[in-house]
């Protein structure tokens, strides 16, 4: 090979930063081979039901439960008694002696419930209602009167069944084997305490307002409800802790709930006798919301508040019915204003609608129902078509979702004003519980095994979704600088992704905001908007009314996009190590045509004829010679070349002659000089060579802006894999058209790195100023949520 070699000069090598983090690697003393691994046994198996591709498999299979329930609420006495029917598939190929149930009431309980207890102290003050909690703790042997009391369990011909009552969970004792395609009718009677939400905490419960003697309800985990038997896992029975949620069957549901004649109510599905509980006047304004462009309050203000001024002692009975969903919940109360409009979606129409008392209403009626339709909107478009026929919001100073219904906050001031902190956060936490019914009611994964696959894809889209209303929306959760306070704390205080939620320290950023932030970084950065959004949306579609795993989601991710990104899970979901790369040094040069130096020529002592190529022995080749096996190169002469031969010592090349023609020559390479054209083409260019390391561990694309001395800038975008032969260190070489004043890593921050003051080299812009001044107490910062806002100010 002869090549044309062009010398340069440096002027300069600057070393920026010389430290080195701690790198915990799978195989510690290498540099390589650990981070770009493939996943391999970590992830499941595939199989008939669940396939390498990530799709369900031809052979996938999945439980249903249907429901009949019936129910009263009794509003004097904050208690709900019901009855329900389920019919339950057994569509799996294995015989089943028992079923599982969840009783999610118990986790009030004091003697029924999970027991999951954490470390507690005793603060320099603490309120009454942390002192009766504690009491109520420390006296588990007492029973406090809540959570589900069991008072028949009966199969349809009306024989009782044996079962027994495991904390959250019970299990019945089939009276005999539940065989593969055949279905068991069961009966339960039930009633329980309703428990005082804003005491208690939890999903479901009550919420009293003493100004008006009134009650809002919201009915969640509110019936016992099977749990899911699955391929990848058998029953899943784990305690309801609190925190950790649920996975559940799908099936079909048919619910009757009686209330006070004055309450309204709204549940997950349609309302199938509206024309038995509204007014005339309401039915009528519930049909025009249904093609309106804006909401029409079915229920007003001025109705809300005179309905709680004179509460009825009459009932009354909603009946509702929900196709294909995983679970029901539904809320009542005549404090209610209900407003509703009509979404289009495709060729059908949604039913979006709010529920919310005269607390919220100078803020939930300009904005809840609008949100939800957005938010329906948005969330087709990323994953598929909404398939329910209602989407509802409740305001009940919580969060909290369920199929086709969630429970939301955001309440005025007295005085009907509000800050733009109470705003965000009602408009926030509408879409993220709407959004929910896209993840998990439908893609529908166990969220008490891995609350991420819920809680972070489905925080992902409601970071799109609120880009999409309003351009500076403060999304607190999706941006990759948002991240960066969290990953870097220390390593006893973080846990990876792929971590079950009853154990995470840190549940906020690690099962929302870290899963919601990669996949944002997968999109923008790393694979790019066509090839993210259709893979996710495959990803969605595939696992649409079914139970997918997290090998199921990155299986699809990869298999959609043809992008191998086994390196992302690995680093992003199954450690803890966080983006820290460091622009170490920059070497620069300008180019030296000195034909003295380009022209050099060496010998060497190895010049000298080579020996024979000597094959190490090795037991396969032994035993091959033992047997006597005739070789292919023995057989046919055709194949004897000369190095064959030489191999064996068959012939002799004359060393002098060897020697004298290598003279001249290194490595195999000539030099000569280069031509004028040639000179000219490299004449002004600069040279620079960057050494990067990875002081966190997180192999993550090196994003590097170089400013040039005339202002203007430029990018380059260095995917991971440059990490794949030294995870460590990587050096990277330019030639460039203009001198460089100053090297930026990331300069839009999307990779959370981490540590910022090694990510600099040269000429820096001088900081902007900003005015510094001593705040006054109460002031009216627009984003406070207390004190005075600037709605108060400006009325």
């Amino acid at each position: 090979m002869i090549k044309k070699l062009l010398s340069v000069t440096g002027f300069s090598c600057l070393i920026l930063f010389s430290a080195r983090a701690q790198d915990i690697q799978n195989n510690p003393g290498s540099n390589h081979g650990n981070k770009f691994e493939q996943l391999g046994t970590i992830l499941s198996t595939p199989n008939e039901q669940r396939t390498a591709s990530g799709a369900p498999g031809v052979k996938y299979w999945q439980q249903r439960a249907d429901y009949n329930i019936k129910c009263s609420l009794n509003e004097k006495t904050q208690t709900l008694i019901g009855s329900e029917t389920i019919t339950y598939f057994n569509n799996s190929p294995d015989p089943l002696t028992y079923l599982w149930i969840q009783l999610d009431e118990n986790q009030h309980s004091s003697v029924n419930n999970a027991n999951y207890q954490s470390s507690s102290n005793m603060g320099p003050g603490m309120s009454v209602q942390n002192l009766d909690r504690t009491e109520a703790r420390n006296n588990s042997e007492v029973d406090n009167g809540y959570g589900d009391v069991i008072t028949k369990l009966t199969d349809a011909t009306g024989k009782k069944l044996h079962y027994v009552i495991n904390k959250t969970m019970m299990r019945i004792d089939l009276p005999a084997p539940l065989k593969s395609g055949q279905q068991f009718v069961f009966n339960v009677d039930w009633h329980y305490k309703i428990s005082d939400r804003m005491v208690f905490g939890g999903r479901g419960g009550y919420e009293y307002f003493p100004e008006d003697g009134n009650y809002v309800f919201t009915m969640a985990q509110w019936y016992p409800r099977m749990c899911v038997y699955s391929d990848f896992q058998g029953w899943q029975n784990h305690q309801f802790a609190g925190r950790g949620e649920f996975a559940l069957t799908f099936g079909n549901f048919k619910v009757q709930i009686t209330v006070p004649s004055d309450h309204v109510v709204g549940g997950t599905g349609e309302c199938i006798n509206y024309a038995a509980v509204l007014s005339p006047e309401r039915l009528a304004r519930f049909n025009k919301a249904r093609t309106s462009a804006v909401p029409v309050e079915v229920v007003n203000l001025a109705e809300a508040k005179a309905a709680e001024k004179t509460p009825a002692t009459a009932t009354k009975t909603w009946v509702f019915a929900a196709q294909n969903v995983r679970d029901f919940a539904w809320t009542s109360s005549r404090k209610f204003v209900w407003d509703a409009m009509g979404a289009k979606l495709g060729s059908k129409t949604v039913m979006c609608m709010s529920f919310y008392g005269k607390e919220a209403y100078n803020l939930w009626s300009r904005y809840s129902t609008r949100v939800v339709a957005h938010t329906v909107k948005s969330y087709s478009h990323f994953t598929f078509d909404y398939p329910y026929p209602v989407a509802q919001s409740v305001e009940a100073s919580n969060g909290m979702e369920y199929p086709m219904i969630c429970f939301n906050n955001g309440r005025t001031e007295k005085d009907g004003t509000y800050s733009e902190t109470t705003k965000n956060g009602m408009i926030g936490v509408i879409i993220h519980e709407v959004g929910h019914n896209f993840f998990p009611m439908i893609v529908n994964s166990d969220e008490r095994q891995w609350t991420w696959m819920d809680e972070g894809l489905n925080t992902f889209v409601q970071y799109l979704t609120e880009s999409l209303w309003d351009n500076k929306f403060p999304s607190k959760r999706g941006p990759a600088y948002a991240i960066v306070d969290y990953m870097k704390l220390p390593k006893d205080q973080l846990e990876p992704i792929m971590t079950n939620s009853e154990n995470i320290v840190q549940f906020g950023p690690n099962a929302y905001s870290k899963p919601a932030t990669g996949l944002n970084i997968l999109r923008e950065t790393i694979m790019g908007r066509e090839l993210f959004d259709y893979a996710f949306k495959e990803y969605a579609r595939r696992w649409a009314f079914k139970h997918p795993t997290p090998a199921d989601f990155f299986r699809t991710m990869e298999d959609a996009s043809g992008e191998d990104l086994d390196w992302f899970w690995r680093g992003w979901f199954y450690s803890t190590n966080p983006c820290d790369i460091s622009l170490d040094s920059v070497k620069v040069a300008v180019p030296n045509f000195s034909d003295k130096q380009s022209r050099t020529s060496t010998s060497s002592a190895n010049d000298k004829v080579p020996a024979p190529i000597v094959v190490a022995d090795d037991i396969s080749k032994a035993r091959n010679r033992a047997e006597n096996i005739k070789f292919y190169t023995d057989q046919d002469p055709e194949t004897q070349d000369f190095y064959w031969k030489y191999d064996r010592g068959l012939v002799k090349v004359n060393e002098g002659k060897y020697a004298e023609l290598m003279k001249g020559r290194q490595a195999g390479e000539s030099v000569e000089p280069m031509t004028e054209a040639e000179k000219a083409k490299y004449a002004n260019k600069f040279f620079y060579e960057l050494a990067f390391s990875n002081k966190g561990g997180l192999v993550m694309p090196i994003i590097v802006e170089f400013t040039f001395k005339d202002g203007s800038k430029k990018t380059d975008r260095i995917p991971a894999q440059i990490w794949r032969l030294n995870e460590k260190r990587v050096t990277k070489f330019y030639s460039l058209d203009k001198e460089v004043a100053s090297i930026k890593l990331d300069p839009m921050r999307e990779t959370s790195d981490i540590d910022e003051t090694n990510n600099y080299w040269g000429q820096l812009p001088e900081p902007s100023k900003f005015q510094l001044f001593k705040q006054r107490t109460g002031g009216a910062a627009r984003g406070q949520s207390t004190g005075v806002n600037p709605m108060q100010v400006a009325q």
